[in-house]
């Protein structure tokens, strides 16, 4: 099992592409992975299409936590990582 943590934060123009380049890596790994996205306090709709994808694929987790940097971002989903 390995974990991809993706902290997210006004990419809504960019966030679809960056999801379909990833499962399209880890399209043959099956449940072996997880993918969290952390949408630190976006302002666009990037947390919408984050919940969309994950309510696409079920090793997409979404949390969504108070705008804290990159940096709070990443070490949120470091804790919660499988």
């Amino acid at each position: 099992m390995f974990s991809i943590v993706i902290p997210v934060y006004n990419v809504e123009k960019y966030l679809d592409e960056c999801m379909q380049s990833i499962l399209l890596q880890v399209e043959t790994i099956e449940n072996d992975c997880e993918i969290l996205l952390i949408d630190d306090g976006s302002t666009d709709n990037s947390g919408i299409i984050a919940d969309k994808c994950a309510n696409k694929d079920n090793r997409i987790k979404v949390i969504h936590k108070q705008n804290g940097g990159v940096a709070t971002a990443r070490n949120t989903g470091l804790k919660i990582a499988r």
